[in-house]
């Protein structure tokens, strides 16, 4: 076969796409997308880092932790993959649980073809809105999250897949160890605190600032390092924990990596 290397429909799943090396199928898969910003001049580079799965848990930290019930909402551990490209237009991730099985995607949607165009040549994704759906393994979305264009301090508006409100994740300060607030129905129901000034791990709290979950940033490798903006991360629950809060966690793994990846652009 005379394919470049890329995604392409899985034959023996149309709900899925497997990943070609140039050279022969590989084992890895993902779910089949509708509606993204995508675009054929991003030039994905490589797959998600499906074959990667167990080490960024055990880099996180993560490892041993308990069984979970199969999808994003009951999982004890995330592994949050954005995918790496040359040319960037659009945010695209990839979930996974411990085991390295697909719980679902995220992607952006709404940009214009200016924003894209922008986005290619420019560094200033953070005036420009960002939308992005949190889509389970059938492809439906389960949350949805739009951040408004800012110069200053971020938030991130979390809805439920059917439009719901559910509440705001808000930038609380912006020099020193950032800080966001969970906001629903005008009361913190918990926050996200960084660890250090640059950000990539995280404490997230409840209302009594307990920590109930942790985001580890995990290495990308050096290719993906060197060549494009791809960052991975990994989300950890201590304990179950019911809504708002629960939903607010799981939609902060992409919630600070778009918010801090754009800022620090």
């Amino acid at each position: 076969m005379n394919l470049a290397p890329g995604w392409y429909p899985d034959n023996a799943d149309p709900r899925f796409v497997r990943w070609w090396d140039g050279t022969q199928w590989t084992p890895h898969t993902q779910p089949r997308q509708q509606q993204t910003d995508a675009h054929h001049m991003e030039m994905q580079m490589g797959g998600t880092g499906q074959e990667k799965v167990a080490q960024q848990v055990q880099r996180a930290g993560a490892h041993g932790a308990g069984q979970g019930g199969g999808s994003l909402f009951t999982e004890p551990v995330l592994v949050v993959n954005q995918k790496a490209k040359l040319i960037e237009m659009s945010n695209s991730y990839v979930i996974y649980d411990q085991h390295a099985r697909h719980l679902g995607t995220v992607e952006q949607v709404g940009q214009s073809g200016a924003a894209k165009a922008l986005r290619a040549f420019t560094k200033l994704d953070s005036l420009m809105d960002v939308r992005l759906e949190i889509r389970d393994v059938q492809g439906h979305p389960v949350l949805r999250l739009v951040r408004p264009a800012t110069m200053w301090k971020s938030k991130v508006i979390v809805e439920r897949g059917d439009g719901m409100p559910i509440g705001e994740i808000v930038q609380e300060n912006v020099f020193g160890k950032v800080r966001f607030a969970y906001v629903c129905n005008g009361m913190k129901v918990g926050g996200i605190y960084a660890e250090n000034w640059r950000a990539w791990n995280f404490s997230l709290c409840d209302h009594t600032d307990t920590e109930v979950a942790r985001i580890t940033k995990t290495w990308q490798g050096m290719a993906k390092a060197m060549f494009t903006t791809a960052d991975n991360y990994v989300v950890q629950f201590h304990r179950q924990v019911p809504d708002p809060l629960l939903s607010m966690i799981v939609a902060s793994g992409v919630t600070v990596d778009t918010v801090l990846s754009q800022n620090q652009s």
